[in-house]
């Protein structure tokens, strides 16, 4: 201990304070059966559009007109004359399912309205112009969770260097609060920590925190934060490990807050950039020309009842604290325990309390980045989809706006559709199997003059059919519409004619990974109704390859069900299969279709040849070349990729870490197992490698969480 005393106490190794002086606020955990408290704000916001109401109207009203029309020609596909159980159920489906794409289709003709006159930004945010003066501080709370450090800290010195730049630096604050459980990961987080404060001069103002019992997730982290801190901060940003935003775009919305002292959230449109594999260009392509035209949309008909997407969005704290509070919901996971899509659920509470939530889509300078593969995304599907499913206990709050309640709707059936759909091709095959063996009642029971015709009407079926993919593919066109108004984003995107090219090639293979999305979704949903827990995993962001073999064993099941649905319905009817080819294709080769899209190679091929661009990779911002700037930086100090010997070799990391342990434990308090049995393992070591051989992850952190585990690990010998 005397040696560790020396170098923690050591004038060579002073440094600022990881964290600044505590400001607590309170953030009471809400009662979802109580009525809220306004607290004397009115229940409309001022700062709602008078129309809203016209707006939501012609919206929604539009979507279950179109939903009718479309149900009234399904009837009359299915059985013109009569009504039969399985056309029935057909019809359920079909209604279920249109009604979510109708939607999607007349918010997106609000969005081109709101996008070709300029519109989706409000609350006196402007793109230009002199930068206002702010009064208040504001936090940005960047919450990590096992990620790569450099990476992480790359796009934080992006952000603090754009917000230096713009004169108003010294109204932030910038919190890098980790829930890592890894334990080189927490160590190589401190080193990269201490260099990005070496690197920026931000000693007083950025700032670490490591939590040591990562209770509920992204949300006990944030809140643990507020209870903290939060009284010292007016405003604050959540970002995420990928999120970049420019330091003129974070200016203009703090300025936005304190302007509207009635707004409690105001969400950005992160753009997807930096995506390599051919699946993230897709994915980057399609959020970036078809994502305005969708958030223009909802953000023109949303007012100030928006949602919020869990990142790259200003909060105020004493709106967060006062209505945000998360209760766990009744019963065992998945459906019970802490709420895991707390986003949405956190934005419908403080609209609950009378804060006013918006979107400004049209405020750039806010990004993200995109899961490389197909299964990277099913990953963190599987994590939302059991979230979203959740809301279902949430959705009968006391107080609720019906817009927030529909927000909720909206992402259940997010997911929800995707049995539905795979249902509703079930049922068209026994329809048609129906129709090709059962002997058909010509008159039944009863006397009539004319004959009863059962059948389908290959006619109405085909109309149909367009008609559901007009409205299905209407928000693409609509957006290169849009695209072809707007200069900038159409040479972004190479050109009128590469952009058309790009939006058949996203189509065309978005169309034969959608069978394959909606497998894995069902999939996902059955298994949280049986009661399986999504856990928490890391989010890879970087390479989407896979070994062959290994995709072969993911999606091999999904080529068997493609083969076997393809001969079911060859033997009930060609013609049948040939109307669920594309279904069939995408299923049949989803191996090589996977592999294809997971590759980097790919990506870079389409690139290569001007498809798939977006203008943030042809003309990059400024923010995210500071951040490349940094991904790439080679005077960086490296970084220890183990940390026993990495605190062993560098006293002023060693000194930082012990300065950033949370208190001693205090008799009565909770015994900790893995740091008891930590410590004996290290105890019985003779040497730092048999340490870490015998030293499990969890018991490996705990150690290293304690200075007698610290004292023990210094003792060993190499």
């Amino acid at each position: 201990m005397d040696t560790l005393s020396a170098q923690v106490t050591s004038p060579t190794h002073h440094m600022a304070a990881a964290l600044p002086p505590e400001a607590p606020l309170a953030m009471p955990v809400q009662d979802l059966h109580a009525a809220p408290n306004f607290e004397g704000r009115p229940r409309t916001p001022v700062t709602e559009p008078r129309t809203i109401a016209l707006r939501r109207l012609a919206v929604v009203g539009s979507a279950l007109l179109l939903t009718a029309f479309g149900a009234w020609r399904t009837h009359m596909v299915l059985d013109a004359n009569g009504v039969t159980s399985l056309g029935l159920i057909m019809l359920v489906l079909f209604v279920a399912l249109f009604i979510w794409i109708a939607l999607a289709f007349t918010s997106s003709l609000a969005g081109f309205f709101s996008l070709v006159t300029r519109g989706g930004l409000g609350l006196g945010i402007t793109r230009s112009g002199p930068l206002p003066t702010l009064q208040t501080r504001t936090a940005l709370l960047l919450p990590t969770y096992n990620e790569p450090p450099h990476r992480v800290m790359a796009g934080l010195k992006a952000i603090y260097t754009s917000l230096q730049e713009t004169g108003q630096g010294h109204a932030f604050d910038v919190f890098i609060l980790s829930d890592t459980t890894n334990p080189d990961v927490w160590v190589e987080e401190e080193a990269a920590f201490l260099a990005l404060r070496e690197q920026t001069g931000g000693h007083n103002t950025i700032f670490y925190r490591r939590r040591h019992n990562n209770v509920e997730r992204k949300a006990g982290n944030v809140g643990e934060w507020v209870r903290r801190f939060g009284g010292a901060y007016p405003q604050m940003v959540t970002l995420d490990a990928d999120s970049v935003m420019s330091g003129d775009t974070l200016v203009r919305m703090a300025a936005a807050m304190e302007q509207h002292p009635g707004v409690g959230l105001i969400q950005t449109l992160p753009v997807i950039v930096g995506g390599t594999t051919l699946f993230a260009r897709m994915q980057q392509f399609a959020g970036r020309v078809y994502g305005p035209i969708i958030a223009h949309g909802i953000a023109w008909w949303h007012g100030s009842e928006g949602n919020y997407w869990g990142h790259n969005a200003i909060i105020r704290t004493r709106a967060f604290a006062g209505q945000a509070g998360l209760p766990h919901v009744p019963g065992r996971p998945p459906f019970g325990g802490h709420i895991l899509s707390h986003d949405f659920v956190e934005a419908a509470l403080m609209r609950r309390g009378g804060w006013a939530i918006h979107m400004v889509p049209a405020l750039d300078g806010s990004y993200e980045e995109s899961p490389p593969s197909l299964t990277d995304v099913a990953i963190r599907d599987r994590r939302w989809c059991q979230g979203n499913l959740q809301h279902v206990k949430v959705l009968p709050t006391k107080g609720l706006h019906w817009v927030s309640r529909m927000h909720m709707l909206v992402g259940i059936g997010a997911y929800v559709t995707s049995p539905l759909w795979l249902i509703f091709l079930l049922t068209g095959i026994l329809i048609s199997l129906q129709a090709h063996f059962q002997r058909p009642e010509y008159f039944g029971d009863t006397k009539t003059l004319y004959p009863h015709w059962p059948h389908v009407d290959p006619v109405q079926a085909k109309y149909v059919f367009i008609g559901t993919m007009l409205v299905l593919l209407a928000p693409k066109m609509l957006a290169y519409i849009a695209l072809l108004f707007d200069s900038v984003t159409r040479k972004g995107c190479g050109g009128a004619i590469r952009a058309a090219l790009s939006m058949l090639v996203e189509t065309f293979i978005g169309g034969l990974i959608a069978p394959i999305a909606m497998l894995i979704q069902t999939s996902g949903v059955v298994s949280i109704l049986s009661g399986h827990d999504s856990g928490w995993n890391t989010q890879r962001r970087d390479d989407g390859g896979f070994p062959l073999m290994v995709v072969v064993k993911q999606y091999g099941k999904f080529t068997l069900f493609g083969l076997v649905l393809g001969c079911g319905a060859w033997v009930v009817s060609p013609s049948l299969f040939f109307w669920m080819t594309p279904v069939l294709l995408g299923l049949v080769f989803s191996i090589p279709l996977v592999a294809l899209t997971s590759s980097r190679a790919a990506g870079l091929a389409f690139r290569k040849a001007g498809l798939l661009l977006v203008p943030e990779e042809t003309n990059t911002p400024d923010v995210l070349r500071k951040t490349e700037a940094a991904v790439q930086a080679e005077d960086t100090p490296p970084l220890p990729t183990d940390a026993l010997r990495g605190l062993r070799a560098d006293a002023g990391l060693l000194a930082a870490h012990v300065a950033m342990l949370p208190p001693a434990r205090k008799p009565g308090e909770p015994i900790n197992p893995d740091r008891l049995v930590g410590l004996v393992k290290v105890t019985e070591a003779h040497t730092l490698a048999a340490a870490e051989k015998a030293l499990t992850p969890k018991e490996k952190a705990a150690v290293l969480g304690c200075q007698e585990g610290l004292e023990a690990i210094m003792k060993l010998p190499q």
